[in-house]
């Protein structure tokens, strides 16, 4: 498993390069693994990723972005509907598997993305 330094601390990613631990992710290491893609996080962006983890913690496994759109679309997107295409411009170098990524979740729902 490659390790990295992020965040001053030295973690564990699987070949995909998603967290080997999900609980060794905090807000400190997202915003780190965020600015690595590119990415200014917003609170849009926090909501997804707060999201995502509940999901995960829940179920074990990543929600779709159907799933996320119909939970929190009107928490990202108040004023237009909450599309796929809008989540996926939140986190436009992958989608969802960018999403999960700096979420901290072991793997993305591969099926969705």
């Amino acid at each position: 498993m490659p390790t990295a330094q992020v965040a001053g601390r030295s973690l564990e990613f699987n070949k995909q390069g998603h967290l080997m631990s999900f609980g060794e992710w905090d807000t400190e290491i997202a915003s780190a693994l965020a600015e690595e893609e590119g990415l200014d996080l917003s609170e849009c962006h926090w909501k997804v990723i707060h999201f995502l983890r509940q999901y995960y913690d829940t179920h074990e496994m990543p929600p779709s972005p159907k799933v996320i759109i119909k939970a929190i679309g009107n928490d990202v997107s108040a004023h237009v509907p909450c599309t796929r295409k809008h989540l996926e411009s939140l986190f436009p170098n992958g989608g969802c598997k960018q999403a999960c990524r700096v979420a901290g979740l072991p793997r993305h729902y591969c099926h969705s993305c």
